[in-house]
C-alpha cells in the first residue's frame, strides 16, 4: 500500500467529514473499505462556489494519474557518540532544532533569557493587570518565544514536508488532532503554553538541558571559527551554537553587530492593530450561510499595492478571529502591540495587524526606527494603547471619544492620532491601504486602532552559506529561524530550526 492524495475535491459545507470520504471514494473507483482520510480542508468563500475544498489521502495499490503522493519526512540518522550543542532561544526554531538534535543522539543545550512558561504566564498577566515590566520575562521573551502569546497559527507559504512532522509533533505533545488537516491550522495560546513545556521535558527526557534566565552576552571568534559564547557574562567553550534569537532582541543584536558577522538589511513593516465586531464580520463573509454550524470564526486576507513601481505594499498580518489586542514590550518605555486568541477563538472582536513594508537602508537604520515609534507611543500613553477609530484615523485628527468595537487592550487604551506615530510618509500609505481596506473587508462596521505594531519580523538578516547553513564569515554559528532573517512565523521557524538540525548531524556524523 502507499499513501496517494487528491486535490479540489469540493463539498457543501453541510457535508460530514464521513460524506465527503465516501463521495471521494465512489468517485475515484476505490473500494468503500479503502482507508481514507482528510488530509486538508480549506474554505472557499466566494458566492459563486461557497463550498470546503478538500485534499483527500487513500492508501491503495491502484494506478491512476489523478493521484498525487502524500510528502513525507523522515528523521536523520541517529549519532552514536553525540556532543553538546548550545541552542540559543526557545522559540519554535530552537525548539524544534534541540528536539530533533536530541531525538538523534545529540544533547543540546539550551539557552532561554526569558523564564520557563508558568513562571512567564504569570509576568505576563501581571503586566497586563498594570505591574511593571519585567525586561526579561513577557510577550517577546521566555519558553515558546513570541509565539506562545499569539494565535498560534500554523500557515506559511513554503512547501516543504517538514511542515507536516511539524504538525504531527505539535499534536503528539498535547494539539488538537483536527491541526492535520485544516488549511489554516492554529492551536491558540492556551494550548501553546501546555505544548512548549511538553516538549522542554521531552528534550530533557532525551538527554537535553534547558538553562532559563540566561542570556548570550556576546561571542568569540577567532580566524574564522567560533570559539566561545558568553551566557550571562560567563565565557562557554564551543565550536558550534544555534543563534535561534527572537526578533525582539534588539540588544543581541547590537551585540552580533559588533562581531566579525555577515548582517544585511532586510525589509520589515510597521503599522498598527485594528479590531472589529467578529460577528458583524461573519455576516459579511459568510453571507446566508452565516450560523452555519460547520464554519468557525471568519477570517481574511488582504493587500493593497500602495507603489506599483517597486511592489510595496500594505496588507494585513497575523489575523486573530476572535482575539483580542494585547500590550507585546520587551523593554521599558517602549510600546509594542500584538494579536493573541485561545484555541476556541470565542471573543466578541477580530483584529489584524495593517502594515506597511519598510525598506531600510541599513540594519542600524531599522532598528532605530523600531525604537523611534515604539518610545513615541510610550511616551504618548505612558503605558496604555495609542488608540483611534478608522474615521478619526483617515481624517488625521485625535478622536473626542473612541466609539465603535471596545478596547480588548490591557491595561487600557487612550485617544490619539496615531498618524503622528508614524513617519509622514509611512502614515500616508498606511492611510491609503486601510482605506481600501475598510471598502473590502469591513464595509460600515467600525474598527478601533491600537499602535504600534512593528516586531512582526526581523529588520535584518544574519546571512550564512545556502548549504550548510552556517554563518558566511562564521564556521560552527548557525543562524537559525525568525530573529536570524529566515522565517515569518511559527511553522517557517520550525521547519527552518528542523533544517539546521539536519545540517548539524550531517556534519558531525
Amino acid at each position: 500500500m502507499k499513501s496517494v492524495f487528491i486535490n479540489d475535491f469540493r463539498a457543501s459545507v453541510d457535508c460530514s467529514e464521513e460524506q465527503v470520504l465516501a463521495r471521494a471514494k465512489k468517485e475515484y473507483g476505490l473500494p468503500s473499505h479503502t482507508k481514507a482520510y482528510v488530509y486538508r480542508r480549506s474554505l472557499d468563500t466566494r458566492k459563486d462556489r461557497f463550498s470546503f475544498v478538500y485534499t483527500v489521502a487513500f492508501e491503495t495499490d491502484r494506478e491512476d494519474s489523478r493521484f498525487r503522493t502524500v510528502p513525507s519526512y523522515t528523521l536523520p540518522q541517529r549519532i552514536e557518540k553525540g556532543k553538546t550543542v548550545p541552542v540559543v532561544g526557545f522559540g519554535p526554531a530552537g525548539m524544534f532544532c534541540a528536539w530533533l538534535l536530541a531525538k538523534c543522539g545529540c544533547k543540546p543545550l539550551v539557552i532561554e533569557r526569558g523564564r520557563a512558561v508558568d513562571e512567564r504566564v504569570k509576568d505576563v498577566e501581571s503586566f497586563w493587570n498594570g505591574a511593571e515590566l519585567n525586561p526579561e520575562s513577557n510577550v517577546q521573551f521566555g519558553e515558546g518565544g513570541a509565539g506562545t502569546f499569539s494565535d498560534g497559527k500554523l500557515t506559511t507559504r513554503i512547501h516543504d514536508p517538514r511542515c507536516r512532522t511539524v504538525l504531527e509533533t505539535f499534536v503528539q505533545y498535547g494539539a488538537p488532532k483536527e491541526i492535520l488537516s485544516l488549511a489554516k491550522p492554529h492551536i491558540g495560546t492556551d494550548n501553546l503554553q501546555k505544548i512548549v513545556k511538553a516538549l522542554r521535558e521531552e528534550i530533557i527526557k532525551l538527554g537535553g538541558e534547558v538553562r532559563f534566565e540566561t542570556k548570550l552576552t556576546d561571542i568569540r571568534i577567532e580566524n574564522g571559527t567560533l570559539k566561545q559564547i558568553f551566557l550571562n557574562g560567563e565565557a562557554f567553550d564551543t565550536d558550534i551554537a544555534v543563534l535561534a534569537i527572537g526578533n525582539g532582541a534588539e540588544d543581541t543584536y547590537k551585540m552580533l553587530l559588533r562581531n566579525p558577522l555577515a548582517i544585511e538589511k532586510k525589509p520589515f513593516s510597521v503599522g498598527f492593530r485594528t479590531e472589529h465586531s467578529q460577528d458583524a464580520l461573519n455576516h459579511r463573509i459568510y453571507g446566508k450561510y452565516y450560523g452555519n454550524a460547520n464554519l468557525g470564526p471568519a477570517d481574511y486576507l488582504f493587500s493593497h499595492v500602495t507603489d506599483k513601481s517597486n511592489g510595496t505594499a500594505v496588507y494585513s498580518f497575523c489575523m486573530c478571529p476572535g482575539g483580542r489586542v494585547v500590550n507585546a514590550s520587551s523593554l521599558p518605555n517602549r510600546l509594542v502591540t500584538n494579536g493573541m486568541s485561545y484555541f476556541s477563538r470565542d471573543g466578541r472582536n477580530a483584529n489584524a495587524a495593517i502594515l506597511a513594508s519598510v525598506h531600510p537602508s541599513s540594519p542600524e537604520e531599522g532598528l532605530a526606527l523600531q525604537k523611534q515609534i515604539e518610545s513615541a507611543a510610550w511616551k504618548v500613553a505612558q503605558g496604555l494603547g495609542p488608540a483611534t477609530t478608522g474615521k478619526d484615523f483617515l481624517n488625521k485628527q485625535t478622536p473626542n471619544k473612541l466609539s465603535g468595537p471596545d478596547a480588548t487592550f490591557c491595561p487600557g487604551v487612550r485617544p490619539y492620532d496615531i498618524n503622528e506615530l508614524f513617519p509622514p510618509k509611512i502614515a500616508a500609505r498606511l492611510r491609503e491601504g486601510f482605506a481600501k481596506f475598510q471598502e473590502r473587508i469591513l464595509g460600515n462596521e467600525p474598527a478601533l486602532l491600537t499602535a504600534p505594531e512593528t516586531r512582526t519580523s526581523a529588520p535584518l538578516r544574519i546571512l550564512r552559506d545556502e548549504s550548510t547553513l552556517q554563518s558566511a564569515l562564521c564556521k560552527g554559528l548557525y543562524p537559525c529561524g525568525e530573529g536570524a532573517g529566515y522565517a515569518g512565523g511559527i511553522m517557517s521557524s520550525a521547519v527552518d530550526g528542523l533544517r539546521v538540525a539536519e545540517q548539524i548531524l550531517e556534519t558531525l556524523q
